[in-house]
């Protein structure tokens, strides 16, 4: 019978310590380093942000005389109101572009141009030839101003994410704002993204090395990402502090009496 007991408390003594590590669940990419070149090539994805409707376009076009193009390239201005009359004035600003729901932009000159699906690249190469009519030797410059993401949930540093070079894969989005929490599901990372006006879900674990295989692993613009808590932290939201403080107490007296019990046991024998 006291062997009995000795086990069970060995063996009590052995859950607690168990349940006190580290779960394996927190580690990233696991098996990566047993990947085939099969697989490692499978990973290598390339990726260019196409222009989305409500995407905010600068546009600007060059040429060697600059007054040539000025047609191509409108000031922004300012509106001033003053007591009898309205003041105009122009500022450096460069004039922007807003992508509408159709997926067009109004240009200078050439009027509407659909550019929504289209790379950058894409984008310039089309103005460039139709400019080029006006102007030979003209070049087309273009940025995308208003490229944000997202990030919620389980991280150091929930916000948005102002992107400027157009691409931010999951993990580049992630280390921004510090990192996952401790008490983050890493197994299921939800991407919300709109396409055509539909929403898109898609789920990411990151604890597999295939992530980097997923069209997701690159984000898009206005990309939602969402990481929700482990089971852990779900289990102790559903106790007040007072709870948990009791919880506390009682696994540090649980462990203490093991261990002075273990003690006892082996001196005795």
């Amino acid at each position: 019978m006291m062997k009995l007991k000795f086990v069970s408390v060995v063996a009590l003594f052995m859950w607690i310590l168990n349940a006190c590590s580290v779960p394996k669940d927190v580690v990233y990419f696991q098996g990566i380093d047993n990947a085939t070149a099969e697989q490692i090539e499978q990973m290598s994805q390339t990726y260019t942000a196409k222009i989305c409707t409500d995407d905010m376009l600068t546009i600007t076009v060059t040429a060697w005389d600059p007054t040539v193009v000025t047609p191509f390239n409108p000031p922004a201005f300012s509106f001033a109101q003053e007591t009898d009359q309205v003041r105009i004035a122009s500022n450096t600003q460069l004039q922007t572009y807003l992508v509408d729901t159709d997926g067009n932009i109004n240009f200078p000159v050439l009027g509407k141009i659909h550019a929504e699906g289209l790379t950058k690249q894409q984008l310039r190469d089309l103005l460039q030839e139709k400019i080029r009519v006006y102007v030979a030797d003209a070049l087309v410059n273009i940025q995308i101003i208003n490229y944000k993401v997202t990030i919620l949930g389980e991280v150091a540093r929930p916000g948005r994410l102002t992107v400027p070079n157009e691409r931010l894969s999951i993990l580049d989005a992630l280390g921004s704002v510090g990192d996952l929490s401790i008490n983050a599901n890493r197994k299921n990372i939800l991407v919300v993204r709109e396409n055509h006006g539909k929403k898109e879900f898609a789920r990411l674990d990151i604890t597999r090395p295939d992530i980097f295989t997923s069209p997701y692993f690159y984000l898009q613009q206005n990309d939602l990402v969402y990481v929700e808590p482990n089971n852990a932290k779900k289990r102790n939201s559903r106790y007040s502090t007072a709870q948990q403080y009791s919880v506390t107490v009682f696994s540090s007296v649980l462990s203490a009496i093991s261990v002075i019990t273990t003690v006892i046991l082996a001196i005795t024998k």
